[in-house]
Parts: structure tokens; C-alpha cells; sequence
């Protein structure tokens, strides 16, 4: 499972960039497209009108648009191996419970417990954060102790995708449709434990933004806070060995 998601993690990676590489190329030939800017089917329609002003561009633009195409069924190809093969995990309830959270849909859950295993083997959330590098470093002499930034010592993976969740919290409290069917399948237990979430996490980041801190490392702080909501989710969560 862990090099499942970690092939799908480099797909995202490589689409991005061959979208990159085609909208550069775009640009330097001042073609632009006027609607919103994403990747539906309107904007393919739209590549698929495009015709450059050399045969050697039109080539190298074809080229890109392939790429781009390539990659995206790359894409759902292994998110669909990871949806069919994650059911028979035997770590899967875990997974099931942590999309119980706020900014932590399937491929966030997956990819965390992938990464870090059984949660049950941290005793404290602070450990698990200390595990993934969330924790401040810190310079002391003497009597004078200083922290800086994270120590990012742990898993580079879980530490991204978790950092990526906390950014849904800077919006204010509130049961999206997709939460609301994610939380349908939960216990009452853990739809608690997301409101708590929610209430605290979205109050925190408002409290550091008026702090003037920037939005990066409030958010980092955020995530930190996150992994203790995390770990109180996976613990009572029944896991067959």
C-alpha cells in the first residue's frame, strides 16, 4: 500500500509538471484561453481546436497535450488500484475512521496510514508528531532557550499530504455534503471528535492569522494540532493483526 500511494503521490507530480511544460509552451506562443482556468472537459475541447503557426510547433504541442492526457489516465489507473486494494488492508478501518476528519479525505487517510503504520504503537500524540517532524527545533544555552522552525526529521510523505489537510481549516466551521457522507459511516464517537476538531482547528488559525503570524506556518501549526485529532481517532478503532 505504501508504494501504491507513493506511485500515485509521483503521477500527481509528473501531471503537474507536463501541465506546466503546456501552458508554458502556450504562453510563449501567446495562446490563451479565456474561460476558467482548469482541466474539465471544456478546456480539452478547447486544446483540441488549437493549431500552432509551424508544423514543428504543432508537433511539440500535440506531444504535450499527450503527455498531459497519458499521465491523467496514469493517474486514475492507480487511484482505482488503490481504492480496490485498499478494502482487503486489514489496516482499512483506519482509513475509514480518519475521513471522519475535516481535510482528511481518502487519499490523505490512505497515504498517512500507509506511511506510518499502526497508530496505536505512539502512547501520546506527541510522540506521532515528534515522528513526523511537526515539533518546533529548539537552541538553548544556559537558562536561554529559543525554538525555531520544524525539525522535519520524520516521514516527508505523511508530513505533506497532512500539511495539505490543515489547509482546509482556514475557512470557518462548518459540515460540508462531502464530510457530512464521509461522517454518515462513522459512530457517534468520532463524528464528536470532528466537530471538536473543526471548532478548535478553525478557531486556532483565525487566532494566529490576527497574530500576524504568515500563513504557512500557521498552518504547520495547525497540522500539528491536527495529528493529536488524528491519533485520538485511531486509537479506539478495533485493527485485526
Amino acid at each position: 500500500m505504501r508504494d501504491l500511494t507513493r506511485a500515485r503521490e509521483d503521477a500527481t507530480q509528473d501531471l503537474k509538471a507536463a501541465k506546466f511544460r503546456l501552458k508554458a509552451f502556450l504562453l510563449r506562443h501567446d495562446i490563451r484561453y479565456t474561460g476558467r482556468a482548469n482541466w474539465g472537459p471544456t478546456p480539452l475541447r478547447w486544446l483540441s481546436e488549437v493549431v500552432c503557426a509551424t508544423p514543428a510547433q504543432h508537433i511539440v504541442f500535440q506531444a504535450y497535450v499527450r503527455s498531459v492526457n497519458d499521465l491523467t489516465e496514469r493517474l486514475g489507473r492507480l487511484e482505482q488500484e488503490l481504492k480496490e486494494q485498499v478494502q482487503s488492508w486489514r489496516l482499512n478501518p483506519v482509513v475509514e475512521a480518519l475521513q471522519a476528519l475535516r481535510g482528511v479525505p481518502f487519499t490523505v487517510a490512505v497515504t498517512l496510514v500507509a506511511e506510518l503504520g499502526d497508530l496505536t504503537r505512539f502512547d501520546h500524540p506527541s510522540e506521532l508528531m515528534n515522528y513526523l517532524g511537526l515539533t518546533p527545533s529548539e537552541s538553548s544555552s544556559g537558562e536561554r532557550r529559543r525554538q525555531g522552525a520544524i525539525t522535519q526529521s520524520g516521514n516527508t510523505h505523511a508530513r505533506r499530504v497532512l500539511v495539505e489537510g490543515a489547509w482546509a481549516y482556514r475557512y470557518p466551521t462548518k459540515v460540508s455534503r462531502h464530510l457530512q457522507l464521509r461522517l454518515e459511516k462513522q459512530p457517534k464517537i468520532l463524528q464528536d471528535i470532528s466537530w471538536k476538531a473543526q471548532v478548535r482547528l478553525c478557531k486556532r488559525y483565525r487566532q494566529l492569522i490576527a497574530r500576524g503570524k504568515h500563513a504557512n506556518q500557521v498552518v504547520v501549526a495547525v497540522g500539528r494540532e491536527l495529528v493529536g485529532f488524528i491519533w485520538a481517532i485511531a486509537k479506539p478503532v478495533d485493527v485485526k493483526p
